[in-house]
């Protein structure tokens, strides 16, 4: 079960980062929804995940703790958003080494192994590793399925699946969808 959560892991990472592949350091940064959710946020944000997640949780933190713990602004929602200083290789780069944190701590631990969140609630906060790597496996889908909207309201680049139309077929594809929902316009 352990190597089956973590195949879909690494998958769901590979394709949270793809959708960074051949944008502007603009794009990858900009606010593309009303909540400010971007795509370098994400990958930002779940660097902390897979550190605090899979790893200080279970008694394995980070050799350094990430500027935005700190100085306690990822309360602040700064884990959400880049920095100006922070580059997109330095994002990735963090996210990768926290990838490869989490995946040594799968390597290593059981799935019964205990768990403590420290942010989480008194009576909440002691779990097991395998709770908390389903919990990763989700967060990370979460925000790869974000992802792919996000760098579809970008440049119109879907997700996998997006290969098995041409351009002609999704616009017929979405106006078979737009009239179907056109009756209910008014109600």
């Amino acid at each position: 079960m352990k190597n089956v959560l973590q195949d879909y892991l690494q998958g769901t990472r590979a394709l949270l980062l793809a959708k960074l592949d051949g944008l502007s350091e603009y794009d990858r940064r900009r606010p593309m929804v009303q909540s400010g959710t971007n795509l370098l946020g994400l990958v930002k944000h779940l660097v902390g995940v897979e550190y605090v997640y899979l790893g200080t949780s279970v008694g394995r933190p980070p050799a350094e703790m990430l500027p935005w713990d700190a100085d306690g602004s990822v309360w602040d929602g700064a884990d959400m958003w880049a920095k100006p200083d922070e580059s997109t290789e330095y994002l990735t780069g963090l996210y990768r080494e926290a990838c490869a944190h989490s995946d040594r701590s799968i390597a290593e631990l059981e799935l019964d192994h205990p768990a403590e969140v420290p942010h989480w609630s008194e009576e909440k906060r002691r779990t097991t590793f395998g709770a908390l790597l389903v919990r990763v496996v989700d967060e990370t889908a979460h925000h790869a399925g974000h992802a792919d909207i996000l760098r579809e309201l970008i440049d119109g680049q879907g997700g996998k699946d997006a290969a098995i139309m041409d351009a002609a077929g999704w616009t017929d594809y979405y106006t078979t969808i737009q009239h179907a929902a056109e009756p209910f316009l008014d109600r």
